[in-house]
């Protein structure tokens, strides 16, 4: 396991190294906030140890940038500030576990193998595909049979929703709660509008429509046509 250890306090930084490395785990180290977010983009870690409070770069800027590029490795933060406030503001930007200096070397390596454990465990889901259409929620890009296709913000979460629920019947209030966070039906034609577009971009130019209409019922994302549409 390849681990990337972001700490400015030499002696901390020397004590968690050592000790991954008597488990058998490969570690980088960086020093400053700026050289650690440049070795986090560049290469691929099982798990990043990120210090909050460093030169250069404070430990949650780091954590910000890497959640909003879409860098899903797990983050364990590592601060003398533990107050709950402090723990809460950490999980916020995007960290998987926040461990208050000083520690027990035990307890991070635990925690280490809690979230290793909580990976495995998820399924990947950043692809979505239905016959020839795919989606690639890390790049918000959309292809059908191998041609990119254009969609926009609301069109693409429309998509979105509708593959994680492919083969089901996914009805107005559905969509309403889920892509546009309504908890009430505005009583306009707002989804009948993007569904025609969405369907427009992704059904137009191929043999084999892919999202249907249920009259009376919502729509459904499916290789063929259903029996009550």
């Amino acid at each position: 396991m390849r681990i990337l250890v972001i700490e400015d306090d030499i002696e901390t930084a020397s004590y968690i190294a050592k000790g991954l490395k008597e488990h058998s785990h490969v570690v980088d180290q960086a020093s400053d906030g700026k050289d650690g977010l440049f070795m986090a983009l560049e290469n691929e870690y099982d798990i990043i140890i990120l210090d909050r409070m460093l030169p250069a770069l404070d430990g949650l800027s780091i954590l910000k940038t890497l959640r909003n590029s879409e860098h899903q490795t797990p983050v364990i933060i590592l601060s003398a500030l533990g107050e709950v406030d402090d723990r809460v503001e950490g999980l916020k930007a995007g960290g998987d576990d926040y461990l208050v200096k000083p520690f027990a070397f035990s307890e991070l390596l635990a925690r280490i193998e809690a979230l290793l454990r909580r990976g495995e465990m998820k399924p990947d889901t950043s692809m979505l595909k239905l016959a020839d259409l795919e989606l690639d929620r890390l790049t918000h890009s959309v292809m059908r049979a191998g041609k990119a296709i254009d969609l926009q913000p609301r069109e693409y979460l429309i998509l979105e929703f509708l593959l994680m629920h492919a083969g089901q019947l996914v009805t107005r209030t559905m969509l309403l709660e889920n892509v546009w966070d309504y908890h009430f039906d505005p009583q306009t034609n707002i989804i009948d509008v993007h569904i025609s577009r969405l369907r427009n971009k992704i059904d137009k130019d191929y043999t084999e429509p892919l999202l249907h209409t249920v009259r009376g019922a919502g729509y459904c994302l499916r290789e063929s046509e259903p029996e009550s549409a």
